[in-house]
């Protein structure tokens, strides 16, 4: 054991607090990440010289109206995926729970499916191609990955195994081990590191121009991040570790990392079908 661990910086989870209203770091990171992913997305369909000759597919306008769909998407799908993936039991006892977000209780997994599922009904609904506004809307979840982890870290949940690294902290809720921060990890990794590889493949690379490969890139991007964070962070309490060591963010993640490979060696093998012969 450590004989070293940095204190864990206490945060009021609740930020402002007006009469019965609370406005917790929880909800403002999903609100400004949503804001943030909006205004990112509507700067990638503006530049036009990333898109090719044909142009960006879609106008500023779609992305607009496409807001609410997506925020449903991450509510919905978010808070779904939790109570099927991570606690089914205690919820079916007490189903009124479901509906008290403010509690916490959110499943990235689940909020992709039902994104991606608002994307594909909202592009048939627009007459937009599918893979290339999913191409637009994943390098914009970024920002909410990132400022959702630094909630969870404010939150004091989510944390690390116990560990003897210098920066290793000791979190109200973990018991008195000192233990990796790893929603920070997370944050970094899911966050930042995955905005920097999508940025290269939009707007240097060009891959816009192939729909799909950003999807699958994001995919297998997050997939492999998470499944790297799930090695120093605790499992869930109430699941634990399932059967080979996995836990449940390593489960459902590995999906992912095979589905998006998938998607971008199918992409670069019908871009090569199409480019002629020298």
């Amino acid at each position: 054991m450590t004989l070293f661990a940095i204190p864990f910086p206490v945060i009021d989870p609740v930020l402002v607090e007006i009469g019965p209203l609370a406005i917790r770091w929880y909800a403002l990171a999903y609100i400004i990440g949503i804001f943030l992913g909006w205004w990112y997305a509507k700067t990638l369909v503006r530049n036009q010289a990333i898109w090719g000759p044909a142009g960006s597919p879609m106008k500023p306008a779609d992305i607009d109206d496409f807001v609410v769909w997506c925020a449903a998407g991450i509510i919905l799908g978010g808070r779904v995926g939790y109570v099927l993936f991570y606690d089914f039991p205690r919820f079916t006892e007490n189903p009124l729970e479901i509906f008290a977000l403010w509690h916490g209780g959110m499943s990235f997994h689940g909020g992709f499916l039902g994104t991606v599922l608002a994307m594909v009904i909202f592009a048939r609904v627009r007459k937009i191609p599918t893979w290339s506004l999913i191409d637009v809307i994943a390098p914009s979840v970024t920002f909410g990955l990132f400022l959702g982890r630094c909630a969870n870290f404010i939150n004091g949940e989510l944390f690390g195994r116990a560990a003897d690294v210098p920066w290793a902290m000791v979190f109200p809720g973990g018991g008195p081990e000192p233990r990796h921060p790893s929603q920070l990890y997370e944050a970094l990794l899911e966050g930042i590191v995955l905005f920097i590889v999508l940025r290269i493949l939009t707007n240097h690379l060009g891959k816009l121009r192939q729909p799909g490969f950003v999807s699958g890139a994001f995919a297998a991007g997050y997939g492999v991040a998470r499944t790297f964070v799930e090695f120093f962070r605790e499992p869930d309490f109430h699941i634990g570790y399932l059967s080979g060591g996995l836990t449940m963010g390593m489960l459902l993640s590995i999906p992912m990392i095979v589905a998006g490979v998938a998607l971008m060696l199918r992409v670069s093998r019908r871009k090569r079908a199409e480019t002629p012969a020298g």
